[in-house]
């Protein structure tokens, strides 16, 4: 019933039941679109997994420079294209 693509369409019904296989697809790392009618409704896809070490401070040091006027306000230019006028 179920293939083994990294992300497939299962019906509700196929959900209903097949639950275990459904779960046993989940725990693969297979992301399940469900479908009701050929139409999809949601997802069931693993949790990301949590990293257990930190990420080191600094990890893009020198690579760019945030501008002086980084927080100054927008020109009514660009504002006005964020407004749609």
């Amino acid at each position: 019933m179920l293939d083994n693509r990294a992300m497939m369409n299962v019906s509700i019904e196929q959900v209903e039941s097949n639950l275990p296989a459904i779960w046993q697809k989940v725990l693969a790392g297979e992301t399940l679109v469900v479908t009701e009618a050929g139409k999809p409704f949601a997802e069931i896809k693993p949790l990301a997994k949590e990293r257990k070490e930190l990420r080191p401070i600094g990890l893009c040091e020198g690579e760019f420079v945030v501008p002086d006027d980084f927080d100054d306000p927008l020109p009514e230019s660009i504002l006005a294209g964020f407004e749609g006028r």
